[in-house]
């Protein structure tokens, strides 16, 4: 392929290749329907430029080619200044320099080994998930934000990945102050305010020692100082970073050969003072822990405020080892991050926690306890030649260690607000290859906030909380991600298991409770409040999260375990099939009649259940298959607009029966198929001269019966109810033929929706003579009882009814005569037509039998039942009146004129027929 392209090849969504040989390949390529390999995957020539990733579509769109030439960063590192170092300087800081001689002292060598082991075992083990998840594909900027909302969601990620930048930007103010306390014990007379003394009996002595300590004034203004100086450097770009990390790093490196010189020397150049060299005396004494009481400064004091035991060590060493997401917080400008995050985590981590244990058992064996305990700064006191030497190294390491969460933490922040899902922080959004100027102002102002402070033995329980939640997170993640083995799980990084990523997120969990249980809580609370807040306030993001997978598995073994038998009516639930095509006109932008939607979610007993919103699209599948996903999606929208929990489903069909019989065959899977079929009584169809509505709604009817669906037909569906309109009265139910009890369930379901819970159940039944109604009004009293349902019963004999007399008064009978002289003279047509084609009577394309005094009969009952319930029911909230089935060989139209009789007058209606089976029964 030419490695020149045209202006306008490069401008098409699909470019063209310029050559005899491309233009061959293409048109070989087409023969089969595909293009050319170059152009799916977006790119311009075969050294070109990667596309952008893009977004996860929704099911059913199509996935735009992007052929745009990227943005590229100007920076990208490799591993060693990208990872290694960022990882070098963030673990190994303040607490190595000026706290771990001390925890030795506190806990003893036994106890710190126990420490230092305890601690690294738990990021190394999330340095292992770490790697398994970045290597399973292209990371972008956000680093375990980004893994932990892919792997867990956007709620769980967004909440994480925040209180993991607030770790960072405390952690920021934890290196400044212990730079700062390290300058001003070096040079007392900087200190700007008299310094703190304190006289304290050290371990028992007689003679209480003066101790002293920076002024907390002084640790406030250096701190404010340098956090505004390193803020300017990190505004300066990736460059200035990378020009200024070796400076911090090489005296820190130097400093620590200095120390272990020193440490060897100690004996020739400390013959007093507390420092013994190594002595395997000292080793002796010092291998067990000694907890007692300190001041707030960490000094022993038997009268002091704070008690360490081994829970609280922990506290203040974890944040010695966390800094293993220094690198993956900058996986924007890594080269190569599949490869970079592994090596340089893993290298990093092992280096220092091996660092850690031989420094443990040097300091162990180097001096007394008294001096451990009492000489905060022994790692200056012992450095070989001088100690301004290991004074330089050390503030160097806290500051590049400082340098490196201002650095992390704004882009972990500008990461999280580019992804969009929370618009409160689309303050902080930054484009492709920009700093984020503002995330790095916010992230200064939280730093100087934590300095003022100034106590470093209060922030670092903090710090340490925040990297829990963020470590337990990847450890969470990756075991999730490792025990569905999606196909899409296929990381670089061999070397891991579920089980090692669990126990990692269970030693996060140990870990957090070891050091306070109200620290904990409040971590958690606050990441719950994120975590609702984003669902509330959140947009939606289609991440292809590992929940959903899990969720999907889920599924598939309830679905199972469902099993194909019946559903026990204990455990029934409606399950509605929502026909969305009405039988009437709505605005071109609404796909479902508002009130239908609102109606499914009448169905549900506090919202539980499911609802199937099915629209037929008449025409050629592959004419319309296009307009079926746009129509599927609004359907979807819309749906979710009404707060109705259900699916959107848009079947292509020739005709309205067709795709609604093979809609009631297919739809739901095992015991998740659709139970219910809903839809909107055809009330226009006469006074629009729609003749195709009778077969097709009788049709339809018959489908549900012979797929053993109930049937929920609406009748005055424009002056149903919203869930804000309340409602007084009577439910009234005309329980003509046994329903397996779905009638009775679905007046219940009503009265627990806030619109219908003022009214009373009415149940009315038909009795054949007078002699039997009080019989029956006592059984159907106790079935109802038996039921646990609270309804008054009413029986009505039709015998004692009288024609005549309705004649006279009832307004139902003038629609009797129309109708019954609209049906002679349909069926007079149709005999005219019979006799002149010389075949038998048909109707809608079939034979059919017409027995006119069965019509008649039809007629009358349809007449008496329709008086009954305006005589009784004229004012209540709701009538459900048995659904008769279509009589057999009759015509569609005789059907229709019998259903228009029945509901004639009644302003709301709900006809309902239930299947061969009972929803309800009387047994616990």
């Amino acid at each position: 392929m030419p490695q020149n392209m045209n202006s306008e090849a490069r401008d098409r969504s699909l470019p063209s290749h310029g050559g005899v040989n491309g233009s061959q390949t293409e048109s070989k390529l087409e023969l089969f329907g595909f293009d050319s390999l170059v152009n799916i995957l977006g790119l311009k020539s075969m050294a070109g430029d990667q596309a952008q990733t893009p977004l996860s579509p929704v099911d059913g769109d199509d996935i735009p080619v992007n052929v745009e030439r990227p943005q590229a960063s100007s920076v990208k590192l490799g591993t060693m200044m990208g990872v290694f170092v960022p990882c070098l300087q963030n673990i190994l800081g303040i607490i190595y320099y000026i706290r771990f001689s001390w925890i030795v002292g506190m806990a003893g060598i036994g106890q710190s080994l126990l420490l230092v082991a305890f601690c690294g075992s738990c990021t190394f083990l999330t340095t292992i998930s770490l790697s398994a998840i970045a290597t399973n594909g292209a990371m972008k900027g956000g680093g375990p934000y980004y893994l932990i909302g892919r792997a867990l969601g956007p709620e769980v990620g967004v909440s994480i990945g925040l209180c993991f930048f607030l770790g960072n930007a405390v952690a920021g103010a934890l290196y400044v102050l212990g730079a700062v306390e390290t300058f001003l014990n070096a040079l007392p007379q900087a200190g700007i305010f008299r310094d703190t003394q304190t006289f304290v009996k050290v371990n028992g002595t007689d003679v209480a020692q003066p101790i002293t300590s920076p002024s907390l004034h002084d640790l406030q203004v250096y701190g404010i100082i340098v956090t505004i100086i390193l803020c300017f450097i990190v505004f300066g770009g990736v460059k200035m970073i990378n020009r200024v990390a070796p400076a911090f790093l090489l005296p820190v490196v130097f400093s620590l050969f200095c120390i272990f010189v020193g440490i060897f020397l100690a004996r020739t150049n400390y013959p007093a003072e507390g420092i013994t060299g190594l002595s395997l005396q000292s080793f002796k004494d010092n291998w067990g822990s000694e907890y007692q009481m300190t001041n707030n400064a960490g000094i022993p004091d038997p009268t002091g405020k704070i008690y360490w035991n081994f829970n609280a060590l922990v506290g203040l060493f974890f944040p010695a080892v966390t800094g293993i997401m220094a690198g993956s917080n900058r996986s924007a400008s890594l080269k190569d991050t599949q490869r970079s995050i592994p090596v340089g985590t893993l290298a990093a981590t092992l280096a220092t926690t091996i660092l850690y244990l031989v420094t443990v058992l040097f300091f162990g064996a180097l001096a007394t306890r008294d001096k451990l305990l009492t000489d905060r700064l022994l790692t200056a006191t012992v450095a070989w030649p001088v100690p301004a030497i290991t004074y330089i190294g050390i503030i160097l390491s806290t500051l590049g260690a400082a340098l490196q969460s201002l650095t992390g933490a704004p882009r972990l922040l500008a990461a999280i607000a580019n992804d969009d899902i929370l618009p409160v922080l689309n303050y902080f959004k930054v484009a492709d290859g920009s700093e984020p100027h503002v995330a790095t102002l916010f992230t200064a102002f939280l730093c100087i906030g934590c300095v003022i402070i100034g106590n470093l033995d209060l922030i670092t329980p903090t710090v340490t909380m925040f990297y829990l939640l963020c470590y337990g997170g990847v450890n969470l993640s990756c075991f999730l991600l490792d025990l569905l083995d999606a196909p899409s799980w296929r990381p670089r990084w061999k070397f891991h298991h579920w089980s090692l990523s669990l126990i990692g997120a269970s030693i996060c969990i140990v870990i957090m409770f070891l050091i306070s249980w109200a620290f904990t809580v409040v971590s958690l609370a606050l990441a719950s409040l994120i975590y609702y807040y984003v669902s509330i306030k959140g947009k939606a993001g289609d991440w292809g999260d590992g929940f959903k997978s899990a969720y999907f598995q889920l599924a598939l073994r309830s679905l199972r375990s469902l099993g194909a038998s019946q559903v026990h009516p204990k455990n029934w639930y409606p399950i509605p099939l929502i026909f969305c095509r009405p039988w009437g006109k709505l605005p071109e932008n609404v796909p479902c009649h508002p009130k239908l939607a609102d109606f499914a979610n009448f169905m549900k007993k506090k919202g539980r259940g499911m609802s199937i919103f099915v629209s037929i699209l008449d025409g050629e599948y592959h004419e319309c298959a296009e307009d079926a996903k746009a129509a599927c999606r609004a359907l979807s929208t819309y749906i979710e607009y009404k707060k109705c929990e259900g699916v959107a489903e848009i079947v292509v069909a020739p005709s309205m029966s067709d795709g609604f019989r093979g809609i009631v065959q297919t739809m739901g899977l095992g015991n998740l198929k659709p139970n219910i079929v809903v839809m909107r009584y055809p009330e226009i169809w006469r006074r629009e001269n729609l003749t195709e509505i009778p077969a097709t709604f009788v049709g339809i009817i018959n489908d549900c019966i012979v797929a053993n669906k109930a049937v929920v037909i609406v009748k005055g569906l424009d002056e149903w109810p919203n869930e804000y309109q309340r409602q007084y009265g009577t439910i009234d139910l005309y329980w003509i033929v046994r329903d397996g009890g779905l009638m009775l369930l679905l007046s219940q379901l009503l009265l627990t929706k806030e619109s219908f819970e003022s009214c009373k159940i009415q149940v009315f039944c038909i009795a054949e003579e007078d002699s039997d109604a009080e019989e029956l009004k006592a059984d159907v009293k106790k079935f109802l009882y038996d039921l646990r349902m609270q309804a008054e019963v009413i029986v009505i004999s039709m015998k004692s009814w009288d024609i005549a007399q309705a004649e006279q008064q009832d307004e139902s009978v003038e629609a009797f005569s129309l109708a019954r002289e609209r049906i002679s003279g349909y069926l007079a047509e149709m005999k005219g037509r019979a006799e002149r084609e010389g075949r038998p009577l048909m109707a809608d394309g079939k034979n059919v039998v017409v027995n006119e005094a069965q019509v008649e009969k039809f007629l009358y009952t349809t007449l008496k039942l329709n008086s009954t319930i305006l005589r009784y029911s004229r004012m209540s909230a709701v009538v459900l009146v048995s659904l008769p089935p279509p009589p057999l060989n009759h015509p569609a139209y005789f059907y229709m004129e019998y259903m228009d009789l029945l509901v004639e007058n009644v302003p709301r209606l709900l006809m309902v027929r239930g299947y061969r089976r009972d929803v309800v029964t009387l047994f616990t």
